[in-house]
């Protein structure tokens, strides 16, 4: 299914097909991401959502297709454009993925370490400063099993906007959270968009999340093993066809929102 989209393009993934040895995950898959929107990943479990966003962040090697920033391509591209282009993107995993033998300030500082050359306090100043933009200013000392579940996703958010990136993943941020903590962190992602000027690719199944944040929404289906619907989530409840909707509107959650 070829999707189009007006908007300017961020990253565009062009018949793009994975696989696990000889299982078939996804095929062809196509669509775009609008320069400074809010991309959701949908759809039942099982369908590839998180295979997907590795093969965009380039953990796994797709069988065939391609994923592209802008005018580069992602996936044919040599080592050392890789490693320029992951630097435009950073990572929130579903686990939070945490170093827990280190504070939260050492967390964010990490990537700084590694790709900058500023000196120590210069870290330091920008890892509380990130810290701050996620409201946790004032543990920068803490350790992370020190934290909610909620704060421990802010600070992980924290660390993947380091470097400043131009594109954010998030893979089901409001995953084992409560009601209260996943509002508060979908409204942090709308400041941080408005903030930024990010561009925000989101695999998430809460339904409250997907209608509160999404620009744009594409729906994978484990049966077609690709992209059934894509469009903005309440014009898919309206107008997709009978299984999009089906989801979208599961437990009348949706009466809600």
């Amino acid at each position: 299914m070829k999707v189009e989209n007006s908007m300017s393009a961020k990253i565009s993934v062009t018949d793009l097909s994975l696989s696990y040895g000889d299982f078939e995950v996804l095929r062809k898959v196509n669509f775009v991401v609008g320069d400074g929107a809010v991309l959701v990943v949908i759809g039942g479990s099982g369908c590839g959502k998180s295979t997907l966003m590795k093969a965009m962040i380039g953990l796994i090697e797709p069988v065939s297709g391609s994923v592209s920033y802008g005018a580069a391509n992602f996936t044919s591209a040599h080592h050392d454009e890789r490693v320029q282009l992951m630097r435009s993107f950073g990572v929130l995993y579903q686990g939070g993925a945490l170093w827990t033998s280190m504070t939260l300030r050492e967390n964010v500082a990490l990537p700084l370490e590694m790709f900058t050359d500023l000196r120590p306090r210069e870290i330091r100043d920008f890892a509380d400063y990130k810290l701050s933009l996620v409201g946790l200013e004032n543990f920068g000392d803490f350790f992370p099993a020190e934290l909610s579940g909620g704060m421990r996703k802010r600070a992980g958010l924290a660390r993947a906007m380091a470097l400043d990136p131009e594109i954010l993943f998030l893979d089901e941020p409001s995953a084992g959270l409560d009601p209260l903590s996943s509002r508060r962190l979908d409204d942090l992602i709308l400041e941080l968009k408005e903030s930024l000027g990010a561009t925000f690719v989101v695999v998430t199944h809460v339904l409250p999340s997907i209608f509160a944040i999404a620009d744009d929404a594409v729906f994978l289906d484990a049966e077609f093993k690709g992209v059934i619907a894509q469009g903005s989530p309440k014009r898919l409840l309206q107008e997709g066809d009978e299984k999009v909707r089906r989801f979208l509107r599961r437990g009348g959650e949706t009466d809600l929102l």
